[in-house]
């Protein structure tokens, strides 16, 4: 079982900057990266639609790579599909939705935490649900920001134009007084340094990645965990774009060679 590599998938690229963390936390872990390129957007879509998507992607990574573990890196994923992904598979299954709302419960410090996410994770109320499980007297005040991720997508990280924006979505999270911001969206960790501008240095930025890094170490202890082998990661989409490659560098920091395109439709 401690050979078998950990699926991550995500509904585009946005997922990439899970592996990153990952492959900090567990360099000799083989990973295998499925990105729903074809179905993008996943925040304006409904809960069952989400939910047949992701068993779709656990069937084919289980199918094709034989996982030993997933991380649902998509945020509005792990709010709709996670319980009935864990309840369907017998292997461990993350999302990013717990580990982030740990982060952001240990950093702030009055008290209370502002959540952006696509419009699928802010309206499941998972986030605030998350953080008041682990602490009920903290304030919670969500935002969805659907600009964002074609912000990223474009590769509009800072300028004016990503100021104007993050202006507009802070505006009511900062007047409510929040002192730390959480990223309820994979995309956004490329857009930190225009929120953290924007948000000033009062308030303290949570990117739910390294956290969700530490939480699949630790479960992964129980099945083993690879101390020996050569990491790595095979990359899989459902449409490969001509701007995948620029894209994907983007959230990565590096070229990524091969990328298989697969129908996902088939699993």
């Amino acid at each position: 079982m401690k050979h078998r590599p950990i699926g991550i998938f995500d509904s585009g690229l946005g997922g990439l900057t899970v592996v990153k963390a990952i492959q900090k936390e567990l360099p000799r872990e083989k990973l295998v990266y499925f990105g729903d390129t074809a179905r993008i957007p996943y925040g304006t879509k409904g809960p069952e639609t989400i939910i047949h998507y992701a068993r779709q992607i656990v069937r084919f990574l289980l199918k094709r790579e034989k996982v030993k573990a997933v991380v649902v890196a998509c945020n509005t994923s792990s709010a709709w599909a996670l319980k009935a992904l864990r309840k369907e598979f017998n292997i461990p299954i993350l999302g990013v939705i717990e580990p982030g709302a740990y982060a952001a419960v240990e950093a702030t410090r009055n008290g209370k935490i502002g959540v952006i996410g696509t419009e699928g994770t802010v309206y499941s109320g998972a986030y605030p649900e998350a953080i008041r499980r682990l602490k009920p007297s903290l304030k919670v005040v969500a935002r969805a920001c659907p600009l964002f991720v074609p912000l990223v997508e474009e590769g509009k990280l800072s300028g004016p134009l990503a100021e104007a924006v993050a202006r507009e979505y802070l505006k009511p999270l900062l007047k409510a007084g929040i002192d730390t911001l959480l990223l309820g969206c994979t995309h956004y960790p490329l857009l930190k340094r225009t929120l953290s501008k924007v948000s000033g240095p009062r308030v303290r930025i949570v990117d739910s990645a390294d956290e969700t890094a530490r939480s699949l170490h630790r479960n992964l202890e129980i099945h083993g965990v690879q101390l020996n082998g050569h990491g790595g990661v095979t990359y899989y989409v459902s449409d490969l774009s001509r701007k995948f490659k620029e894209q994907a560098q983007r959230f990565l920091g590096r070229h990524i060679q091969k990328v298989e395109k697969i129908f996902i439709e088939n699993y």
